[in-house]
């Protein structure tokens, strides 16, 4: 069983979420908006985050693992699930968990810039600047969170605790 500590409350999240899909709204207004979750952790923040944007959209995935079960990045990123929509002339947004090394999150915005995208921005509910190994802005931040190995809300653990409606730090019982 592990110990947790709440970092980011359930209301607090979903004020966030809101603000950020007003200000997505407003900056894509009239363009060709594709989002792309990134798979696993990104789905929960996706479903609420594209409920807030006033705008017509499209929406795919892409899946990749740099951690396996570990609560340290491999530096490995491995593409395991692409995304099947035509992105040329399209403006992405790549929604993501968390942004912390920066690797994967990089690897992804080069790789669907390639694709001849309009432009390739970052969505992140959580942004760890201080872990960055590589340059990277996310364009739309939920919140900044300095430490800790969090779960909830669609971050995980080996898979585990995705489910629970607010964000925490684990304490202890890893």
């Amino acid at each position: 069983m592990i110990e947790k500590e709440e970092v980011v409350a359930r209301n607090d999240i979903a004020a966030r979420v809101k603000e950020l899909g007003q200000a997505i709204t407003r900056d894509y207004a009239g363009r060709r908006l594709v989002l792309i979750g990134i798979l696993n952790g990104s789905f929960i923040f996706l479903a609420d985050l594209v409920r807030e944007i006033e705008l017509p959209i499209e929406i795919d995935f892409i899946r990749v693992s740099s951690y396996g079960s570990s609560t340290c990045s491999s530096g490995t990123i491995q593409c395991t699930k692409d995304t099947e929509l035509e992105l040329a002339g399209k403006d992405i947004l790549l929604v993501e968990d968390i942004v912390d090394t920066g690797r994967t999150i990089a690897c992804l915005k080069d790789l669907l810039s390639s694709r001849k995208a309009e432009s390739v921005k970052i969505c992140a509910l959580i942004d760890k600047k201080e872990r960055r190994e590589v340059e990277v802005v996310v364009d739309y931040a939920g919140f900044v969170v300095a430490e800790g190995f969090l779960v909830g809300y669609g971050l995980d653990h080996a898979e585990h605790h995705r489910q629970y409606p607010a964000i925490y730090k684990i304490v202890s019982g890893v």
